[in-house]
C-alpha cells in the first residue's frame, strides 16, 4: 500500500508524542556502539569492492548528475543525468554503493538486517545504516567524489525501454535540489538540459505507464501548519509534477533490474496481486455514492490515475483505492526457478527494488546480483544466500513502518483537533460497515479521516459532525453525527 507522509513543526508537544510512539514500537533510538565503531572503521578505510564482485570501476566524474530530494535530505541514494541519443534518450542513474562500506555478515550488515528500512517520523529519521555512511561516505552529496552503481538505460523516442546495464563507477553529483527548487527551475529549463530531459523522459514514461494499465495514486502529504493563535491545523499538500517525473526514473530502473534478474534466473522481485473484481466493483459503487463520475468504458487504472486530493470526495476515493492495493510482498528465486506470479500489478510490470540501498535493506543484495550479470560473472554467494531470508526481513520492517505511519497520523490529528472539541465540522461518508455499526468519514476541513456510528448513514452522505473528544495520549478522536444533508 502506498505511503502517506506527515510534515509537522518541531513543537515540544509533538516531539514528545513521537518519542512515545517510537518507544511503543521498539524503534531503536541509536545504533549500538559496536555498529558505530564498525562504521567509523569502514569510512576511514574507504570504499572496497565487495567479495566476489567485478573489481573494475569506471571513472565517470565528468557526467552531469543532479540529486532531487526533499528539502534538507542528506541521505542521497540517487543522482540523475541524461542525454539525447539517435534512438531517443540515454539515462544515467547513479545509486549509492552501500556494499562498498558494509561487509557481508559483519556488524553493520547484522544490524541492517534487523532494521530492514529507514523509518521516518516527522521529527526524526531512524536510519538503516549509521549516519557516517548513510549521510556521509556513501551519500551522493553534491560536489563530493563518490563510489556509485551507475545505471545506463536507453529508451526510444516514445520512452520504451531499449537496453540497460549497470557498473561500478566514480561519480560526482553536480547539484542537489529540493523538489520545489527543481520544479521552479524546470519551468524555464532548456529542453536539452538535465532538468529539461528529466521532464521529457518522465512524461514519456508516464505515458508508457498509462499504456501498460498501471495504477498511479496521487496520495497527498498531510501537513501541520500554525494557525497564528498558537493552535495548529492539518492540511493536504499535493505532490509536484517533478516528483512524478523523478519517480518514473526509479521505476524505469527497477523494471530494468527485474528483467535482468529474470534473464539470469536469480533475484528478488517486488510483487503485488491485481485488485479483486469485487474491490473494483466496490470502488465504482463508492464513486457513484460520492457523486464522482466513472463511465463504464473507463477502466480501474485509468480512473484512479485521474484522481487528485482537491476535494474530500476525490481524496476519499483515493484513500479507498490505496486500501485496495493489498498483498504487496517480495519473492526470491534462484537457479532459474522463476516465480509463478512475478508481476507488480500497480506498476503493470515486473519490478525490483534497487534504487534506495541507503534506506532499504534488500536493494544492496539485488544490486550485486544485477552487477554480476552485467559484468558476465556469477552473482556473489553472500548475495544469493541472503535471498531466502530477505522477504521475511522486509515484511517485518514494512509492518513496523506501517504501524509508525498510522500512529503518527492518529497522534497528529488528535493534537491538532484537541482545542476544537465541541465544534461542528462538515464531512462526507466514504465507507459504511453495517455489521460493525461503523462509518468512515472524510472531513472537508481539516484534512482528517475519522469514524462514527452508522445511524443509517449511506455512502456519499454529507453530514454535520460534532467533535466530542480528542485524546493525544490514546491517539483517538471521537465524533458524533448531528445532521445529515
Amino acid at each position: 500500500m502506498p505511503r502517506q507522509f506527515v510534515r509537522c513543526p518541531p513543537e515540544p508537544s509533538f516531539v514528545a508524542g513521537f518519542e512515545r510512539i517510537r518507544d511503543e514500537l521498539d524503534i531503536p533510538p541509536r545504533f549500538p556502539a559496536p555498529v558505530l565503531d564498525a562504521a567509523d572503521d569502514a569510512v576511514r578505510r574507504g570504499p572496497l569492492i565487495p567479495p566476489g564482485a567485478d573489481p573494475s570501476t569506471r571513472d565517470c566524474r565528468d557526467l552531469e548528475l543532479i540529486a532531487i530530494d526533499p528539502a534538507g535530505s542528506t541521505d542521497l541514494d540517487q543522482a540523475f543525468g541524461a542525454a539525447p541519443i539517435a534512438a531517443g534518450y540515454r539515462v544515467h542513474y547513479a545509486i549509492a554503493d552501500v556494499a562498498a562500506f558494509v561487509e557481508p555478515g559483519g556488524t553493520i550488515d547484522d544490524e541492517a538486517r534487523t532494521r530492514g528500512l529507514t523509518l521516518y517520523s516527522p521529527d526524526r529519521r531512524t536510519s538503516l545504516h549509521p549516519e557516517v555512511i548513510s549521510e556521509g561516505a556513501a551519500s551522493l552529496l553534491a560536489g563530493e567524489e563518490r563510489r556509485a552503481l551507475l545505471w545506463t538505460i536507453d529508451v526510444d523516442g516514445d520512452g520504451t525501454l531499449l537496453d540497460a546495464t549497470v557498473e561500478r563507477a566514480t561519480v560526482r553529483t553536480s547539484r542537489q535540489m529540493s523538489y520545489r527548487e527543481a520544479q521552479a527551475e524546470s519551468a524555464r529549463a532548456a529542453a536539452d538540459s538535465v532538468l529539461g530531459l528529466l521532464r521529457r523522459i518522465g512524461e514519456l514514461r508516464q505515458e508508457q505507464e498509462a499504456d501498460r494499465g498501471a495504477v498511479s495514486l496521487a496520495l497527498p502529504t498531510q501537513e501541520v501548519v500554525g494557525t497564528g493563535d498558537g493552535a495548529f491545523a492539518v492540511e493536504y499538500d499535493d505532490t509536484l509534477p517533478i516528483e512524478g517525473w523523478n519517480a518514473q526514473i526509479s521505476l524505469l530502473t527497477g523494471i530494468a533490474a527485474s528483467k535482468i534478474m529474470l534473464d539470469v534466473g536469480v533475484g528478488l522481485l517486488r510483487t503485488l496481486p491485481p485488485p479483486e473484481d469485487r474491490t473494483v466493483t466496490r470502488l465504482r459503487r463508492t464513486a457513484r455514492a460520492l457523486g464522482l463520475s466513472w463511465p463504464d468504458d473507463v477502466g480501474y487504472a485509468e480512473r484512479i490515475r485521474e484522481l487528485r486530493p482537491d476535494s474530500p470526495e476525490e481524496a476519499a476515493l483515493l484513500s479507498q483505492a490505496a486500501r485496495g492495493l493489498r498483498g504487496a510482498g517480495y519473492v526470491a528465486f534462484a537457479d532459474a526457478d522463476h516465480p509463478d506470479q512475478p508481476r507488480h500489478a500497480a506498476i503493470a510490470s515486473t519490478y525490483a527494488h534497487v534504487t534506495a540501498p541507503l534506506r532499504r535493506l534488500c536493494d544492496r543484495f539485488g544490486n550485486e546480483i544485477v552487477l554480476a550479470h552485467c559484468a558476465g560473472r556469477t552473482p556473489p554467494a553472500w548475495a544469493v544466500e541472503a535471498l531466502d531470508e530477505l522477504p521475511g526481513q522486509m515484511g517485518r520492517a514494512r509492518q513496523r513502518d506501517r504501524s509508525l505511519e498510522r500512529a503518527v497520523i492518529d497522534y497528529v490529528e488528535a493534537v491538532t483537533l484537541m482545542p476544537l472539541v465541541g465544534q461542528r465540522f462538515r464531512a462526507v461518508v466514504t465507507d459504511v460497515n453495517d455489521e460493525r455499526n461503523r462509518a468512515r468519514v472524510q472531513l472537508r476541513s481539516p484534512a482528517v479521516v475519522a469514524h462514527v456510528t452508522t445511524d443509517g448513514l449511506t455512502l456519499g452522505d454529507d453530514v454535520a459532525l460534532r467533535l466530542d473528544d480528542a485524546d493525544p495520549q490514546e491517539r483517538t478522536v471521537t465524533f458524533s453525527v448531528i445532521d445529515v444533508a
